[in-house]
């Protein structure tokens, strides 16, 4: 009987500590894009870059390694007459809060705008636990979409601007990782290196004492 109580508390401690892993903080990416405010309080409408945009809570599902995969849906509002032009956001955060990769997809009067996979790793293949790292995905992700965008001669002002809005989104999606309730923070750098002691100057030669010090005259 001990030893089925016990293996009941084992399962329901890893439980627990599956729970307490990667996730993402709901209420302050909403905040940091104005607030839950429309559709049920499950979107969030802002003004950007003269153009008005909506983003929905976002979708996360855990990942076999111990991260999670988010899905974000952001509409480009284009007023009553015009439909909505949409875009997806995703990104995998790895088990210790970084970033994995990330993708979009950008859907314009029918036309499907797809990014590459973006990967946020090193040489080394593993995903990079800093700001500079998320910093780098982003801009990459910008860069590939913009690119794609200019090849489709798509030129209305809201949706040229729509890779940035993604960049706006995803930057504020970073900051709400949360690995077991704390926030994400950087890697530590390096202490920095000690600076080498100045070397003593050059002193006058030490007399000794009771010495009459050595006159040099010019020889005429």
């Amino acid at each position: 009987m001990k030893s089925i109580f016990l293996l009941v508390a084992l399962v329901f401690a890893s439980a627990l500590h599956s729970l307490a892993g990667v996730s993402i903080d709901d209420e302050a990416f909403g905040k940091s894009l104005g607030g839950w405010t429309k559709r049920d309080k499950a979107a969030a409408e802002y003004p950007l870059s003269g153009a008005v945009y909506r983003t929905y809570k976002p979708e996360v599902s855990p990942t076999p390694d111990g991260g999670i995969f988010v899905s974000v849906r952001i509409d480009h509002v284009r007023g009553w007459l015009a439909s909505d032009d949409h875009a997806i956001l995703e990104i995998t955060v790895n088990s210790k809060g970084a970033i994995a990769s990330a993708q979009s997809n950008i859907a314009i009067q029918g036309r499907s705008i797809k990014s590459d996979v973006i990967l946020g790793g090193n040489a080394a293949g593993k995903a990079i636990l800093s700001p500079e790292g998320a910093v780098q995905v982003g801009t990459d992700l910008v860069a590939d979409l913009s690119a794609k965008l200019l090849r489709e001669n798509i030129v209305e002002a809201g949706r040229v601007s729509f890779p940035a809005v993604l960049r706006h989104n995803f930057n504020h999606l970073f900051q709400a990782i949360r690995v077991s309730d704390a926030a994400v923070t950087p890697v530590p750098a390096p202490p920095a290196v000690p600076a080498a002691p100045e070397k003593p100057k050059d002193s006058a030669p030490a007399t000794v004492p009771g010495s009459v010090p050595l006159e040099i005259k010019p020889y005429r």
